[in-house]
């Protein structure tokens, strides 16, 4: 069997509930005898932008967060959806279903008046069918009982007032949701009379039906069953009889059907007040319900509130005794401000004393400084020598030297690493700085192409460790693992720097007197090398960039070759431009005349002794000389005690060597070295023992496992190293001093 096709009914209902009931009523009824579904159409309303209603009253909506707002339009969703599945089931077995019209630019009465010409159009008012009539130019709307509803005026159309009528329902309807409440109230106390009135016309009718049924019984009593006509009637007579007992049935029929149809509107009346009551009971449930958990809600803010004062006065408290407190506190550094004050004043006083007592000092060290320097750097290279020898034979580098395996010269470098790297001596040799056990050394490395063969490589490492002059630089190890050997470090570069340096501190770092006992300290080590018997070591390649200056500008000549195809004489050539560059600070390619000479004089180098000047451009003259076979060591060091005499009487004066003054460490503060380096700090960490060290320094001594102090040699209570700030920023003022 097919499905026969149902009909669908929209049915736009508002948000007077009562009237939605009435209207669904009457749908009902006028398809009761037709499958239909009805699709429920309702315009959904939103909360007043200007006011909201809460149990305290009406509020202006700026004064409730956005919170609340969201709260009370799901509060008011709640409520429609309730309705609207009352609305459901009031449909019963009836198919229904609700579509929420959102909110469109056209209004809802002209979406629904302008429909297609399929549909028919019914306009429901208080659950009766409303018609537009028209007479004389003017049109009335009735109900289906001929009931005048409204009046239009003329030209107006049941589409201006079904506008209208809407429109006020639109307007009624955006009021707020406790307006909607009082309309509900104020309908409600309206039905509430006509229930009471309805009420009390039942109980009389009730009555009168009791007596009628009495007196209708009484009356059908005395009425026989059957139809009584007398005898002696004629024919006429019988059909007047007649005729009036039809007349007679005929009204009692009448009144039975008005009676049928008054009953009828009472069931109907029943059942609204029924649903009326029915709805007004869930909806005082609902209310009651809503109220209590606002109570609930309420309580539970009110006791939140609570909390949040007490934790508000605890905190006021609390803050309050931190400021009696921090009061106290300023009090007391008040005090304290005014005592450092006082001894600050005092100590100003002793200061001013001790700067004039140190003024009447500093000039006589002045003049005990003098006749010190010569010999200060005498001893200093003395105990330097002793030192790195005490060192080399505590670490095992024995009389000699020490062969030290690759990982050592990788950990002394960082792996080689571009930061430690001091320069490219050629394409095939680099020289890198290190430390070995605390000590700071220069390591040269030389690929396999240049030390062509284990042989000649060892060759050159036993010429090294053979030769023992003050003024050859020495070597204190090599490696044969990686073709590298391991030199004393000089920290004050080479001559050619301190010569040719574009650093005017370089360059006024090396006095006359200094430049004199330089070129004293080459001719020596010369000297020495060409004497070795059984065969001379000959240089080949003298020139600034290879004689170095440790700390206290003592030369060194380095560069050392196992063998040299130059011979004695370009040794003693190179000399003599050494010399010149060391009286003009410029490099000369060949032998200059005498007037050239004073006139390219360094002058940054302090004011020469002429007479001694010539004599030293002498000698370096007499070095061009290819007749000379020997170094002119003797008259270079009689040039040299002439100078020492001149210093010494103070005849001439030598101005300070600013680079020995800094690093000459007899006259650093014990503070400032680091106990581990024996060097002045540069980045001064604080340990738990209460020593400060280089960084580097005592980091290397922690990761090698150790966790005693270096100094007292008891358990460090932890290895946190903190810096110090303070012995960092007097270490730099005394270099500036120093350096000044």
């Amino acid at each position: 069997m097919e499905n026969i096709p149902t009909e669908k009914v929209y049915v736009a209902i508002g948000t007077d509930w009562g009237d939605g009931f009435s209207t669904l009523q009457w749908t009902l009824r006028k398809w009761s005898n037709h499958g239909i579904s009805i699709v429920i159409l309702h315009a959904a309303n939103t909360i007043c932008k200007d006011y909201v209603y809460t149990p305290l009253g009406r509020l202006p909506s700026s004064s409730v967060s956005e919170e609340k707002l969201m709260v009370l339009e799901k509060s008011e969703e709640a409520k429609s959806d309730k309705i609207l599945s009352q609305y459901i089931a009031f449909c019963g077995r009836v198919k229904a279903e609700v579509i929420k019209l959102e909110k469109n630019e056209q209004p809802l009465h002209k979406q629904i008046v302008e429909k297609p010409d399929f549909c028919n159009l019914f306009v429901i008012c208080g659950g009766r069918l409303v018609f537009l009539r028209e007479e004389n130019d003017e049109g009335f709307i009735e109900d289906d009982r001929g009931m005048m509803v409204a009046k239009l005026r003329k030209n107006h159309s049941i589409k201006t007032w079904f506008g209208k009528m809407c429109l006020e329902n639109a307007a009624n309807n955006s009021s707020p949701s406790s307006s909607r409440i009082n309309d509900s109230a104020h309908q409600w106390e309206k039905w509430s009379q006509e229930i009471e009135q309805y009420a009390n016309e039942l109980l009389s009718t009730h009555e009168e039906e009791e007596g009628k049924i009495d007196l209708d019984s009484g009356i059908f009593k005395e009425r026989p069953t059957q139809l009584y006509m007398p005898e002696n009637m004629d024919a006429a007579e019988r059909i007047q009889f007649l005729k009036r007992r039809i007349q007679t049935a005929q009204h009692t029929i009448q009144l039975k059907r008005q009676q049928a149809h008054a009953a009828k509107k009472q069931r109907e009346k029943a059942e609204w007040a029924i649903s009326i009551c029915n709805s007004k009971a869930e909806e005082l449930e609902g209310s009651i319900n809503e109220e209590v958990m606002k109570t609930v809600d309420l309580n539970k803010e009110l006791n939140s509130r609570k909390g949040e004062l007490n934790e508000l006065r605890s905190e006021v408290e609390e803050k309050r005794s931190k400021l009696n407190s921090i009061l106290e506190l300023q009090k007391e550094l008040s005090q304290k401000l005014q005592l450092s004050t006082s001894a600050k004043a005092h100590a100003e006083v002793q200061l001013e004393k001790a700067v004039r007592t140190r003024a009447d000092m500093v000039q006589e060290i002045e003049e005990l400084r003098k006749n010190r320097d010569v010999l200060q750097r005498r001893i200093e290279f003395c105990k330097e020598k002793d030192a790195i020898a005490k060192v080399s034979k505590s670490y095992g580098f024995g009389s000699d030297y020490r062969e030290f395996s690759a990982a050592e010269i990788k950990m002394a470098t960082e792996d080689f690493s571009q930061r430690l790297r001091l320069k490219s001596v050629g394409r095939l040799t680099n020289v890198y700085r290190g430390r070995i056990n605390y000590i700071t050394v220069a390591i040269k490395t030389y690929s396999s192409e240049n030390a062509r063969c284990e042989e000649g490589f060892t060759t050159m490492v036993k010429l090294l460790s053979q030769v023992k002059h003050p003024n050859v630089l020495a070597m204190i190890g090599f490696c044969s693992e990686l073709n590298c050997i391991v030199y004393e470090y000089m920290h004050n570069g080479s001559l050619n720097d301190a010569l040719h340096s574009t650093k005017t501190s370089s360059k006024s770092s090396l006095n006359w007197h200094a430049r004199i006992r330089i070129a004293a300290e080459i001719s020596s080590a010369l000297g020495f090398l060409h004497k070795v018997k059984p065969m001379p070591i000959i240089h080949g390649n003298l020139k600034p960039s290879n004689i170095l200056l440790d700390r206290h500008n003592v030369a060194r000549i380095s560069s050392l070759t196992a063998a040299s195809s130059s011979d004695i004489i370009s040794d003693i050539q190179a000399f003599g431009n050494l010399v010149l560059q060391l009286l003009t600070g410029k490099n000369w390619a060949a032998a200059m005349d005498t007037a050239t000479a004073v006139d390219e004089l360094d002058h940054s180098a302090g004011r020469w002794p002429m007479v001694l000047a010539m004599e030293l451009y002498s000698i370096a003259v007499r070095c061009f000389d290819e007749s000379i076979t020997a170094m002119p060591t003797s008259e270079v060091n009689d040039v040299k005690k002439r100078a020492d005499e001149l210093v010494t009487n103070g005849e001439f004066s030598a101005p300070i060597e600013t680079s020995i003054d800094v690093d000459d460490l007899s006259n650093v503060p014990s503070a400032f070295l680091c106990p581990i380096y024996q060097d002045v700090m540069q980045n001064p960490h604080l340990a738990s023992d209460g020593y400060s060290y280089e960084l580097k320094a005592i980091d290397e001594w922690l990761k090698t496992g150790h966790d005693t102090s270096p100094m007292t040699n008891l358990r460090l209570k932890h290895k946190l190293l903190i810096p110090n700030h303070n012995l960092r920023s007097l270490i730099q003022d005394w270099l500036n001093k120093r350096s000044a």
